[in-house]
C-alpha cells in the first residue's frame, strides 16, 4: 500500500495538529524528545556565528534549541511549509525573546511555483530572506524547494521532518546545496528499536498504543496517528540512510541511536 506523502496531505494534517503537537510529543515519548534534540546540538555543535538552517521546523523546538546554545547570538532560519505549525513557532520564539527582526512579520512565501525548479535559489518572485540577524527568523518555504542561495549555512537541520518529504534525496541533495562547503548536514529522525526485549515492547506501543492515544486527543481527519508508524516503518534507517546522505553529496556520514534506538542522529559532511 502506498503511503501518501504529498504536499498538500502532509500540509493539511500537520495544520490540523499544529494546536496539540507540541502537547503530544511530550506526552508520547514523555518528554525524552527534548534531550534528543539536545543530544544534537551538544553533537552538532556551531563553530561559528554563521547562520544555521532547521528545515520542516515544525513549532521550532530544534531552531530554538540551537538559539539557546549559541546564547542568543546565532542567526538561526527556522523553515517549514505549514502556516499553522509557523504561527505557534512564532509565538513560541517571541516569548522565549528568540524572534528576529525579520520574523515581524512572519516571512511568508506565496507559493511552490515562486521557485519551480528544484535546487535554484528563490530570487523573482520572492526577495531573498535575510539571515544575518541574531535570533530565529521563521519562514515559510518547502524544503525540496528553499530559496537560498547555494553554500550559505554551516549546519542544515532536520528533526523528525525528513521522513515526511515526498522525495527523501531531493529532500537531501536540497539541504546539501545551501550548506557551505565543510559545513555539516544534521538529520534526527524516529527509528525502530530492535534489542530484545525492549525492542518487541515499544514495537507493540508504537503500532497499537501511541496512534490510538494519538488520534483521540488529535481529532484530525487526516489519521495523523496512524501515518506516524507507518511513515517510521518505510523509512530508511541506519547504514541505508548514511548511504542516502553520501549519494546527496556529504562524507563522513556518522549516526547514534538515542534511547536504545527509537530515535537516531545522522551526521554528514558536505563535501568541498
Amino acid at each position: 500500500m502506498t503511503l501518501d506523502k504529498s504536499a498538500a496531505r502532509i500540509q493539511e494534517m500537520f495544520g490540523q495538529i499544529a494546536g496539540r503537537y507540541d502537547f503530544l510529543n511530550r506526552l508520547l515519548s514523555l518528554g525524552i524528545d527534548r534531550s534528543w534534540r539536545r543530544k544534537t546540538v551538544e553533537l552538532v555543535p556551531p563553530l561559528d556565528d554563521s547562520p544555521i538552517l532547521d528545515v520542516c521546523t515544525g513549532t521550532a523546538d530544534l531552531a530554538l534549541a540551537y538559539w539557546q546554545a549559541s546564547k542568543g547570538t546565532a542567526a538561526i532560519v527556522a523553515a517549514d511549509f505549514c502556516q499553522p505549525m509557523l504561527a505557534i513557532a512564532q509565538e513560541k520564539c517571541r516569548r522565549a525573546g528568540a524572534l528576529s527582526a525579520s520574523s515581524v512579520p512572519l516571512l511568508r512565501r506565496s507559493s511552490a511555483e515562486d521557485n519551480p525548479l528544484p535546487g535554484t535559489a528563490c530570487g523573482q518572485a520572492v526577495a531573498q530572506p535575510a539571515v544575518a540577524a541574531p535570533g530565529v527568523t521563521l519562514l515559510e518555504a518547502d524544503t525540496l524547494r528553499l530559496p537560498f542561495p547555494a553554500d550559505t549555512f554551516q549546519i542544515v537541520s532536520v528533526a523528525f521532518g525528513l521522513r515526511n518529504v515526498a522525495d527523501t534525496d531531493a529532500g537531501l541533495r536540497e539541504m546539501v546545496r545551501v550548506c557551505r562547503p565543510g559545513g555539516r548536514v544534521a538529520v534526527l529522525e524516529f527509528s525502530t528499536p530492535t534489542a530484545w526485549p525492549f525492542g518487541a515492547m515499544y514495537g507493540w506501543y508504537f503500532q497499537h498504543v501511541l496512534p490510538r492515544i494519538g488520534q483521540a486527543l488529535a481529532r484530525n481527519r487526516q489519521a495523523a496517528y496512524n501515518y506516524l508508524p507507518q511513515s517510521v516503518g518505510r523509512f530508511p534507517q541506519g547504514e541505508a540512510l548514511a548511504g542516502q546522505m553520501r549519494a546527496a553529496g556529504m562524507q563522513d556520514v556518522k549516526y547514534w541511536p538515542f534511547t536504545f534506538g527509537v530515535a537516531t542522529l545522522y551526521v554528514g559532511e558536505k563535501r568541498d
